[in-house]
């Protein structure tokens, strides 16, 4: 049972064509052409709609009334059917968009469900077949069934009497007049899901509640039933398919590894028919399109998950991306700065046709580790509009564009090119060994007494073995922790169903917490672990200096910084502090050199690294780690491990002219268009000499310096007492 919109309701009773299924148009054109093969005209438009929801006999008499005693009808209907169902069995029956996620839901909170159709039992259990949803329903109940058709509430009473329910306990989903005629006059709970032609004003005044489609409804029926909790990562997908798609710009780490695994899990009722991938990766979209499906690799669970109803296109397909923008209902965004550029042209143009074709709402998740990340796709992909349309068609298409701000909480980590071709010559060997055992175990079964199968039997068996073959194998292309939770702010209502998404009301405290914790002090991991001459964040963390830096940097600086400056959120501070470490000693997939790029963007004036060092400073905080760890960087960008990284290029230059790191950490000049901002030559004085003495005492690599972190840690306990102890006190009281 449930409580929907005040009304306790047990049972949901659906009318079939119109309602659940497209068919209504599929009708009008079927009878038109059979009217026009059997009586040589075809029959019109009034006389169609006049006949929805009306019983065969009804539609007939209304049919002659119009056309005559000698129209015939009874075999236009029949020749109808037949054309009818050779399409459907071609192409299969429309569902309405949304029917689904509807039938799960109410299924699943314990309603009985029912079919109550007009059209006979052979064509409306065909169609409840091919559709595959005659599994959510306990009976059906067909208009050659009741004596009296729609209008009448005979078909709906029966229902509910087949259900042992009061009709009053029951939701009756209708699209037609007759058919809410029907449902109102039993008594009902009717709702109507308007199709093809409304209802008179005073009859959909009957309903009990009247949407403009299925999506509608489901949006109300969502909020009445509990959203399910955040699975656990071993947790299956749900079975059934909806219609929905949705579309990943930038097939990465974060978009491969992790939103396709937020969008299989969807609401947890359904996941989506599609999910589509842009890559710039010709090989990776050519390997998952060969396959089907990949898997994400959990080490810490030794556990394989595969996605499946994947598709990529290349980032070349301007036409196939403007083709996502417009066909999903949600599009993660998980590209570079400088990415979003060159593609924001692509994506106004993706949603100028998703506008013009009526295609209604759209949520972009804007994965950009970026505070203000959503303001800033908005503003480039607003701009790119404007050359494309008028400022009135502007607007109104980013007013239907939810630009949602998130955060992640997780690492993840691709495999590598190397990796990656290697691990698809040894799939391919094992396919052509696995198909070969499913031919010979064939063969050997052909050798018994022959067996006259059925032909349906003999073209499945043989379409059979290559797929049988494939299914055995997974290919791996990301290796990921377990953290699920994706933080999000805004983006229309599909983002409140999400089973792994949380909504919060200001995501940009979540982003800065996290980018202090996590971002921050990863990439400190990576220069210091690639400066001790290791290859991995896990083999770095093995290091007992750069345990030592880590744990200064977080317990003593930055954490006790945060809870200063937020102690409303400590709750999710040490949520997400907590896991950090545990997942750096644990990343033995993750290279330094992928985590340690673009140095200069991280040590930009308030983000990141200097961010923190601010924040510290202002709550009289020392920051010697952090001090440490930017001198750190500098070193990291003239190192040999840097080469080919364009910002350690900028960084090497910088720094030649002066041959001093002060140059490097004050620097003004142009960033990807912008002006760069660095440390102030005066106000921050003091944090440049500190970091300069570091930088230098780091010259030789031999030297006693490269202990530091070791020396601060046993200071640190000498003193009897860690600063983040001292701080996280002061913030608990700040608190009351």
């Amino acid at each position: 049972m449930i409580n929907f919109l005040g009304k306790h309701i047990e049972s949901a009773i659906f009318d079939m064509d119109g309602t659940m299924f497209d068919t209504e148009r599929l009708r009008f054109q079927t009878i038109r052409q059979a009217s026009l093969e059997l009586a040589g005209r075809p029959i019109e438009d009034r006389t169609l709609i006049g006949s929805l929801g009306l019983s065969a006999t009804r539609a007939e008499a209304l049919a002659k009334e119009h056309y005559g005693e000698d129209y015939p009808y009874r075999e236009i209907r029949r020749r109808a059917d037949e054309l009818e169902l050779q399409h459907v069995r071609t192409h299969g029956v429309p569902i309405k968009i949304g029917l689904l996620q509807v039938l799960e839901r109410l299924r699943r909170s314990g309603l009985t469900m029912a079919v109550a159709t007009s059209s006979r039992r052979s064509i409306a259990e065909e169609y409840l077949i091919n559709a595959n949803v005659l599994k959510y329903f306990d009976i059906t109940v067909c208009g050659d069934e009741v004596q009296r058709g729609k209008p009448h509430p005979e078909i709906f009473l029966r229902a509910a009497t087949e259900l042992n329910r009061l009709p009053e306990r029951c939701l009756m989903v209708e699209d037609s007049e007759n058919g809410l005629l029907s449902a109102s006059d039993a008594g009902g709970q009717p709702i109507l899901i308007h199709d093809i032609k409304a209802p008179r004003a005073e009859i959909e005044a009957r309903a009990f509640k009247a949407y403009g489609g299925m999506l509608e409804f489901l949006s109300d029926l969502a909020d009445c039933v509990p959203k399910l909790d955040v699975p656990a990562v071993t947790d299956p997908f749900p079975q059934a398919i909806n219609q929905m798609r949705a579309g990943i710009h930038g097939f990465g780490a974060i978009g491969g590894g992790y939103l396709t695994q937020v969008f299989s899990h969807w609401d947890g009722y359904t996941r989506p028919c599609e999910i589509i991938g842009v890559t710039g990766d010709q090989l990776l979209r050519d390997a998952v399109n060969a396959f089907g499906k990949f898997s994400v690799r959990y080490g810490k669970h030794a556990f394989d998950q595969t996605i499946d109803h994947v598709r990529l296109i290349h980032m070349g397909d301007e036409d196939g991306i403007m083709a996502m923008y417009c066909d999903s209902l949600i599009v993660g965004l998980a590209l570079p700065e400088q990415a979003i550029r060159q593609q924001a042209p692509i994506v106004a143009r993706g949603l100028l046709r998703r506008y013009e074709q009526g295609r209604g709402e759209l949520t972009i998740l804007v994965v950009l580790n970026k505070v203000g990340g959503a303001s800033y796709v908005r503003r480039h992909v607003e701009a790119a509009l404007l050359e494309l349309t008028t400022e009135l068609e502007c607007a109104k298409i980013l007013a239907a564009t939810h630009f949602s701000e998130t955060v992640v909480s997780r690492i993840v980590t691709r495999l590598g090119r190397e990796s990656l071709q290697r691990q698809l010559r040894i799939k391919c060997e094992l396919f052509e060994k696995n198909l070969a055992a499913v031919y010979s175990a064939r063969q050997d079964s052909a050798d018994e007494p022959a067996l006259d199968l059925d032909p349906h039997v003999s073209v499945l068996r043989n379409a059979s073995a290559p797929a049988r073959a494939l299914s055995q194998l997974h290919l791996i292309l990301f290796n990921s922790e377990p953290d699920m939770l994706l933080y999000a702010q805004g983006g229309g209502s599909v983002l409140r169903h999400l089973r792994q998404v949380k909504t919060v009301a200001d995501i940009a405290q979540i982003q800065t917490i996290k980018n202090r914790l996590w971002n921050g002090t990863h990439a400190i991991v990576a220069w210091y672990a690639s400066l001790l001459g290791y290859s991995t964040i896990g083999r770095g963390m093995g290091d007992e200096r750069v345990m030592a830096l880590v744990r200064q940097l977080i317990e003593n600086e930055i954490e006790p910084a945060l809870l200063l400056e937020s102690p409303q959120l400590e709750s999710i501070i040490k949520m997400l502090m907590r896991p950090f470490i545990e997942r750096c000693r644990s990343s033995f997939k993750d290279p330094c050199k992928r985590v340690g790029r673009d140095p200069l963007r991280k040590l930009r004036r308030r983000e990141r690294i200097l961010g923190s060092l601010a924040l510290a400073r202002k709550h009289g905080i020392p920051t010697p780690g952090l001090e440490f760890a930017i001198a750190l960087a500098i070193r990291y960008a003239l190192s040999d491990a840097a080469e080919g990284d364009l910002e350690c290029e900028l960084i090497r230059s910088t720094y030649a002219r002066e041959s001093c790191p002060k140059a490097v950490l004050t620097y003004r000049g142009n960033y990807h268009g912008h002006p760069y901002q660095g440390l102030d030559p005066i106000a921050d004085a003091t944090s440049i000499a500190a970091i300069a003495d570091h930088f230098e005492k780091l010259a030789d690599p031999e030297g006693r310096h490269w202990q530091w972190p070791l020396d601060l840690a046993a200071g640190s306990a000498r003193g009897g007492r860690t600063i983040s102890r001292t701080v996280a006190t002061a913030a608990l009281e700040s608190c009351s």
